[in-house]
């Protein structure tokens, strides 16, 4: 039996705890339990799995793990790997936690936020003209657009930063708030009521 045969033994508690608690955030997060879970396994695997391996260390019906496949592929979570000697396709998930994070935000700004502005963008040209439609209407459609286009930029932003950068930025945390001069000891909203 070689290394890459399907082995039929249980995941160690730590990786299995890893896989159940990565699938039931994928679900809060809109995604597919199976999806995320086959992901995490993916993850924290040292070598690329066959679709025959996931489906038997997930318990999982090789129907339901090649339809996730495909969704990890189209999100580029994962590629194809080649192993010398198989005919099989064997996978494994991009292993730069940046790099993944910036996949997952990319696509969720691509199947959320773009057409949130689209829509928004319809609404603003719609109104114009259309006495129906009172002027604060209009300009909380224009408020609307203006911020889901601001966030989308500063979105874009962040994504194109270098991951050392990117890093930083994290590892600051609150410093970067604080050193911009929006919080201190008191909430920044209590200060802006003050003035």
């Amino acid at each position: 039996m070689t290394e890459m045969t399907v082995r039929n033994e249980p995941l160690p508690p730590a990786i299995e705890r890893f896989v159940v608690a990565w699938g039931d955030m994928g679900e809060v997060w809109g995604g597919n339990r199976s999806v995320s879970q086959i992901h995490a396994l993916l993850y924290v695997s040292e070598r690329p799995l066959s679709a025959e391996e996931i489906a038997d260390r997930l318990k999982l019906a090789r129907s339901n793990v090649s339809t996730s496949l495909r969704e990890l592929l189209a999100w580029s979570l994962i590629r194809r790997a080649s192993v010398l000697g198989e005919r099989r396709e064997f996978y494994e998930a991009e292993a730069d936690v940046f790099e993944m994070v910036r996949r997952i935000a990319a696509g969720r700004k691509a199947r959320e936020i773009d057409p949130a502005i689209a829509a928004l963008r319809q609404c603003v040209a719609a109104s114009e003209g259309d006495e129906r439609v009172s002027p604060e209407a209009r300009r909380r459609f224009r408020a609307m657009l203006d911020f889901t286009e601001g966030v989308a930029r500063s979105f874009d932003e962040v994504l194109q930063l270098p991951t050392p950068v990117l890093a930083k930025l994290i590892k600051m945390g609150g410093a970067v708030a604080r050193l911009a001069g929006l919080t201190s000891g008191r909430r920044a909203k209590d200060r802006v009521a003050d003035k």
